[in-house]
């Protein structure tokens, strides 16, 4: 099991995944999450903390508290994406982070897309440093990597679990997407729905694939990655479909993804070497045309020798040049 854990990745890998994961919470504070700051002009009696927020305890959001995490967060996540001081600014994105989903989780809806991506900023800072492609293994990365993995299957595996807990069998021939498709549907789906009896088998096969998901740790790697493709059409068809993204959870998937061979600074860097050549071949030799032939000094080929008249041909030097 501790060979399972621990099993070493190139650090190419953990410096994608790292870059990858802090640019995803800059992105979160600005695309996704930006309605936490607006709790900060809500009454602080509906601040209800999350268990963690009681248990440290936390204070009350106030618009200053809430502003100086945001861009503090914004700023820190920035510049550990590039990879510097990774267990410093690893470990401050991770403190924030948390402290910003539980403002934004303490006033009565908690979502569980974010689980992984907590787990991914808790264990990232652990692998150490690490450089896009550097080929060299790490048990440490190898280990930060695994555990996000669980995390992200628990995330499918402990849902499919909460839905039979507290829907029952009835969650399986109730009308759960016709809810959501209602609520929030797209053109598709209404396109969808229309089929009889499809959406009762979606809810069969969407608790099935969640229980089974942990068998994408018994695969090989060719079948595992076909199968984390599948997680991702997945949620392909449920954006297309109810608008529900789950874009934490996908940026967590990315732990089992080869994403050392994801090198995009060096590919723009060989793309302005090729453009530098291209345009060095494509520059004339000479301003002004080209150069004069040169006479042939008579004296650097032995006797005998007969200098090129411009334009003409060279003798055979040790030759004579005549019949």
């Amino acid at each position: 099991m501790s060979r399972w854990l621990t099993e070493a990745v190139p650090r190419g890998r953990i410096a994608a995944f790292r870059t990858l994961i802090y640019l995803f919470v800059a992105a979160d504070l600005v695309i996704f999450t930006p309605w936490v700051r607006t709790r900060a002009s809500v009454p602080g009696d509906l601040y209800q903390p999350l268990l963690i927020g009681r248990i440290l305890p936390l204070p009350t959001p106030t618009p200053t508290l809430v502003a100086v995490i945001f861009w503090v967060l914004l700023l820190v996540a920035l510049v550990a994406a590039t990879g510097r001081a990774p267990r410093l600014l690893g470990w401050t994105v991770c403190a924030l982070y948390l402290e910003w989903m539980i403002i934004a989780m303490s006033y009565g809806k908690v979502d569980h897309d974010r689980f992984a991506l907590l787990v991914a900023l808790a264990v990232l800072p652990t692998a150490g440093r690490a450089r896009h492609g550097d080929t060299t293994r790490t048990e440490a990365g190898g280990w930060a990597l695994r555990v996000t993995q669980i995390a992200v299957i628990c995330t499918y595996f402990l849902a499919a679990f909460a839905k039979l807990r507290f829907g029952g069998l009835d969650w399986l021939t109730g009308s759960v997407l016709a809810r959501a498709i209602i609520r929030r549907g797209t053109d598709l789906a209404d396109l969808i729905a229309q089929v009889p009896y499809l959406l009762i088998v979606a809810q069969f096969g969407i608790v099935a694939f969640e229980l089974l998901s942990p068998v994408v740790f018994l695969l090989r790697e060719r079948w595992r990655l076909a199968m984390v493709g599948f997680f991702y059409s997945f949620h392909a068809v449920t954006i297309a479909t109810i608008t529900i993204s789950f874009a934490p959870h996908l940026a967590a998937m990315a732990s089992f993804l080869p994403l050392e061979r994801i090198r995009p600074m060096v590919w723009a860097r060989r793309l302005v070497g090729r453009e530098a050549r291209g345009s060095a071949a494509d520059a004339p030799e000479q301003a002004h045309g080209d150069p004069e032939p040169t006479p042939l000094d008579p004296a650097s080929v032995g006797a005998g020798a007969e200098p090129v008249p411009p334009g003409g041909q060279a003798p055979v030097v040790g030759r004579p040049a005549g019949p």
